[in-house]
């Protein structure tokens, strides 16, 4: 855990806790084994990062005391949004946790047509746990900004929802594929993008109607080599090189 993250109300009431029973709590006690004035890296979820001091460890209320103040910016997201075919529920813990820690500001997770449709409906695509999940990553990261994520159910929802978001900026559309790409996925000059939306297909790819509605959609093919990589890997890698290119890992 490199940074506590709590929710505004936590910080916001006269006296802010945890009770010892909390993760966050367990964390601060057994594993820092921080005591009474000591301090801790801490940040309120989708706001300031800041330092915590603990002011009291109340065994008699079971709770952890602490004062809080902010004095950073939480490190915001980079202006990096990625479309995802949907994955088996162990590869999407994975690329959720990894989606957060890389800072990407926005997930588009999709049904692809040649991707099995049972995984859309597991238990960790529900809201709650993919929230938890991307929660993991952003702490991973010491941040306190959480990527928003989007669930649709075809290739052309999603676009229409992506279409339907951006504004006049110059934004970037790569779309990674092994099939007759235009070029390497490194050597795409990102520096002057706005901002960059990758498209990445689930285990079997795209189908030639699927890349015919990225093409449409202005998404220029791009490869990454002759290995062909798991879907969360590449996202990972993907995602690496295009932050590189924007300047964003300096």
């Amino acid at each position: 855990m490199n940074i506590c993250l709590f929710t505004e109300n936590e910080i916001e009431c006269p006296q802010p806790f945890l009770p010892f029973d909390d993760r966050r709590a367990q964390h601060i006690l057994k594993v820092l084994h921080k005591n009474k004035g000591d301090s801790f890296t801490a940040g309120v979820i989708d706001g300031a990062s800041g330092t915590a001091v603990i002011t009291e460890i109340d065994e008699a209320e079971q709770r952890l005391y602490f004062e809080y103040t902010a004095n950073g910016d939480g490190k915001p997201l980079n202006p990096l949004k990625m479309l995802v075919g949907f994955v088996r529920p162990i590869q999407l813990r994975r690329l959720l946790r990894d989606v957060a820690a890389l800072g990407v500001s926005e997930l588009y997770l999709t049904g692809t047509e040649l991707g099995e449709k049972s995984y859309m409906q597991s238990d960790l695509a529900q809201p709650d746990k993919v929230r938890e999940l991307l929660l993991e990553g952003t702490i991973q990261a010491g941040s306190t900004h959480v990527p928003k994520v989007f669930i649709h159910k075809t290739l052309q929802e999603t676009l229409s929802h992506i279409a339907a978001l951006e504004g006049p900026q110059a934004q970037r559309l790569i779309c990674l594929d092994n099939i007759n790409p235009a070029c390497s996925l490194g050597q795409v000059d990102f520096s002057g993008a706005a901002g960059v939306v990758a498209a990445i297909g689930s285990e079997r790819g795209w189908t030639d109607r699927e890349r015919a509605l990225l093409e449409q959609a202005g998404f220029m093919r791009c490869g990454m080599g002759e290995r062909i990589m798991r879907t969360e890997t590449a996202v990972t890698v993907a995602g690496a090189i295009i932050l590189n290119g924007m300047g964003r890992l300096n």
